[in-house]
C-alpha cells in the first residue's frame, strides 16, 4: 500500500520536493533554482512557467531518488512562498503576467495613498495585517489595472487569482480545483481572519472582483487529486500551508507561547497565540497559524525581508564570496575590534519598522574592513533583526514568557550564526534534527488528512533537538553591539 508523502516546497529562489516515509523520515530530495527578474528598482518577479516546471522536475527527481513512483505516494502536501501573486486564464491555465513576488514594492505609493485616506485601521482590524505592498491585495489590483483587458476578463469570470499554492494546485489537478488554505488566504489583505471568509468591504476597497478568488479550506483537507498523467496515477492532495505556517507545524509549535524562526531568503518569526488573535501594538502581524478541523489557531508574526538574500547579494552582485558557506568561515576570521553593521534594506524594512522606502546601508567601515568583516555583518544582521522582533512580541503578549527559539531554514546550518543569535538574544536557540521543517509541516498536514499520522499533540512528542545554542556573550558587549545596531537602523530609516 502507498505509505509515502510527497512534499512540495515552492520557495522564493528555488523549488524543492521531498519524499517522506510513514515515519516522516526523508527518503528523497531534489531542488532546482529558477530565475529572479528585477524589471525596475524595487520590483521582483518570477516566471510562473518556471515555477511550475521546476516544481514538476523536482517532484519527479525526488521520486526517482527515493526509487518510488506515483502509486507509492498516499498524499501530496504543498507549502509555498506566501503573498506572491499570480493571475491566470481559466481556459488556458496560463498566467496573464509574471508572478509579482512578496518582496516587490511597486504598489508602495498606492498603499501610502490608502493609509493617508485612513484605511489602515480597517485593514488591520479585519486581516491582522498592515496596509503594505508586501501582501497580495494591491498586487492583484496592479495586474488588473496594467494588463490590457485583464479587468474585463476578471469581471467576466475568465480569470483566477492565487498565491503560488493555488496556482500549483490548479496545474496539478488539471484545472479542476481552485482553492487555497486559511494560512495563505490570511496573507492576501482580503481575508477576514476572525470570520474566516473573503471580506466584501476589503474587496471593494481594493477593487478586486470576488470571482477571482479561490475557495478557502483547512490546512489539512481534501484538495482534490492530481491529473493521473503527471505522476502515472491520481494522488490525493491533502495539505496546504504557507511556508512560515508549515514550519510552525513542522517545528511542532502547537502550544500557545511556542515560537519558531525560519531563516531562508527572508527570516520569519512566528509565535503561537492559540485561540486568541492578539492585536499588535508594535507593528507585528496577527495571522492564522493553521486551521485544523475548522478550528483556527492564531499567531503573531514578524517578517524580515532580507536574511539569506544578503549572502546571495554578497555572492552574486558583489563577488565577495564564491558560495554561501564561505560566509561562516570568513566571519570567524573577522577582526573582533570592528563593529560593522549591514542593514539589508534592499527592498525596504519589514517588522517592526515597515519602511518601504528604506534602502540598504553599511556602517562602521574602515580601511581595514574586508570580506571577512562584511560576511560577519551579513550573518549578524539577521540576529539583530530577530531580537528586534522578539522584543516587539514581548511587548504585545504577556503570555510569551521566557523564550526558547526553535530555528530552521538554510541559514541555521551556520553554527556561527546560531551562536551569535543565542548571544544577542540572551536566550537558548534549538536546532532540530530535521532541518526541512517547512516541508515536514506540509507532509504532516497531508498525512494527517489521510490518517497516516497522529493528531498534533502526539506528533509534538516526535520532535527531536539536534543542538541547543546557549548564550556565551558578556552582557556589556551584548548591550554595546545591540545599541550599535539600533543606531544603524535609525540612520537607515527613510523617516529618520
Amino acid at each position: 500500500m502507498a505509505s509515502h508523502i510527497l512534499a512540495i516546497d515552492q520557495g522564493t529562489t528555488s523549488s524543492r520536493a521531498i519524499v517522506f516515509n510513514d515515519q516522516l523520515e526523508i527518503v528523497g530530495v531534489a531542488q532546482q533554482e529558477f530565475r529572479q527578474f528585477f524589471p525596475q528598482s524595487g520590483w521582483v518577479e518570477h516566471d510562473p512557467e518556471e515555477i511550475w516546471s521546476s516544481t514538476l522536475a523536482t517532484c519527479h527527481k525526488a521520486l526517482e531518488k527515493a526509487r518510488l513512483s506515483g502509486k507509492d505516494i498516499i498524499a501530496i502536501g504543498i507549502t509555498n512562498q506566501r503573498e506572491t501573486t499570480i493571475i491566470w486564464d481559466k481556459k488556458t491555465g496560463k498566467a496573464i503576467y509574471n508572478a509579482i513576488v512578496w518582496q516587490d514594492r511597486r504598489t508602495s505609493d498606492y498603499c501610502t495613498e490608502l493609509r493617508s485616506a485612513g484605511h489602515n485601521p480597517l485593514v488591520t482590524e479585519k486581516t491582522g495585517l498592515l496596509l503594505d505592498s508586501y501582501f497580495s491585495g494591491t498586487k492583484i489590483k496592479w495586474i488588473l489595472d496594467h494588463v490590457p483587458g485583464a479587468r474585463e476578463m476578471a469581471l467576466a469570470g475568465k480569470l483566477a487569482f492565487g498565491t503560488v499554492d493555488s496556482f500549483l494546485l490548479w496545474r496539478l489537478t488539471g484545472g479542476k480545483v481552485h482553492a487555497t488554505d486559511a494560512t495563505n488566504a490570511s496573507r492576501t489583505m482580503l481575508f477576514n481572519i476572525h470570520d474566516n471568509c473573503w471580506d466584501k468591504e476589503l474587496l471593494a476597497l481594493l477593487d478586486v472582483p470576488a470571482s477571482l478568488l479561490p475557495e478557502v479550506q483547512d490546512s489539512s483537507a481534501d484538495f482534490g487529486n492530481t491529473d493521473p498523467a503527471i505522476f502515472g496515477s491520481a494522488i490525493s492532495i491533502g495539505g496546504i500551508a504557507g511556508d512560515q505556517q508549515a514550519a510552525l507545524v513542522g517545528q511542532a509549535c502547537f502550544q500557545p507561547g511556542m515560537i519558531k524562526s525560519t531563516c531562508g531568503t527572508g527570516c520569519f518569526i512566528v509565535l503561537n497565540t492559540g485561540e486568541q488573535a492578539v492585536r499588535s501594538n508594535n507593528r507585528l502581524l496577527t495571522t492564522i497559524g493553521y486551521r485544523l478541523a475548522g478550528k483556527t489557531t492564531y499567531a503573531l508574526e514578524g517578517s524580515i525581508f532580507v536574511a539569506g538574500a544578503a549572502v546571495q547579494w554578497m555572492r552574486d552582485a558583489m563577488g565577495l564570496i564564491e558560495s554561501a558557506s564561505d560566509t561562516g568561515k570568513l566571519a570567524r576570521q573577522a577582526d573582533i575590534n570592528q563593529d560593522v553593521y549591514l542593514v539589508p534594506a534592499f527592498t525596504g524594512l519589514g517588522a517592526p519598522h515597515w519602511d518601504a522606502e528604506a534602502r540598504g546601508a553599511i556602517f562602521g567601515l574602515t580601511r581595514a574592513t574586508g570580506p571577512a568583516e562584511l560576511s560577519k555583518a551579513a550573518l549578524e544582521a539577521v540576529c539583530y533583526q530577530t531580537r528586534d522582533l522578539l522584543e516587539a512580541m514581548r511587548g504585545d503578549w504577556a503570555g510569551m514568557g521566557e523564550t526558547v527559539l526553535r530555528v530552521d531554514g538554510g541559514m541555521v546550518a551556520s553554527n556561527f550564526t546560531m551562536q551569535f543569535l543565542a548571544d544577542i538574544l540572551n536566550a537558548p536557540v534549538d536546532r532540530p534534527m530535521v532541518l526541512e521543517t517547512t516541508a515536514l509541516g506540509a507532509a504532516y498536514l497531508a498525512g494527517l488528512h489521510k490518517n497516516l499520522f497522529p493528531p498534533p499533540h502526539e506528533f509534538a512528542g516526535s520532535w527531536k533537538r539536534d543542538i541547543r545554542f546557549t548564550p556565551a556573550l558578556a552582557e556589556n558587549i551584548r548591550v554595546r553591539k545591540y545599541n550599535g545596531w539600533k543606531d544603524a537602523v535609525r540612520r537607515t530609516l527613510s523617516r529618520s
